[in-house]
């Protein structure tokens, strides 16, 4: 049996696993979130690529054999929702296909939506305190 792989401890790690044409792909959607989300943390939590921001987990993404994907899909936008239900896969993931181009100006509104939630999240638990 072999011996089990580390799990990756920072997202460089996680995307250098990665043949070198996944991992250009995995840095524009890595880049597209940066873009989008500015100062958002970096980490890795359940062994895969997310950013953090007001004290929550804002977005993940991982690599796979035919797709990136994408979690979670914020709720409530219906304009998102139809823009992203080519990509929609399940209740909260979009999947990105390897073989086509990355739809990064979606993956942007994503992480605004996502952003937005975050922040509302953060100042309706500062109103508790």
């Amino acid at each position: 049996m072999p011996p089990a792989q580390a799990k990756p401890q920072t997202i460089d790690e996680y995307i250098a696993g990665f043949p070198p044409e996944v991992q250009a792909l995995l840095e524009q959607v890595r880049q597209a979130i940066k873009e989008a989300a500015p100062g958002a943390q970096e980490t890795i939590s359940y062994a895969m690529p997310a950013f953090r921001l007001n004290g929550y987990n804002l977005i993940y993404f991982a690599g796979y054999k035919q797709h990136i994907g994408v979690y979670p899909v914020p709720w409530g936008d219906e304009d998102f929702a139809a823009a992203a239900a080519t990509y929609r896969t399940g209740k909260g993931t979009l999947q990105f296909p390897l073989d086509a181009p990355l739809p990064l100006d979606l993956l942007r509104w994503m992480v605004a939506l996502r952003r937005k939630d975050t922040e509302e999240r953060a100042a309706a638990k500062a109103k508790k305190r």
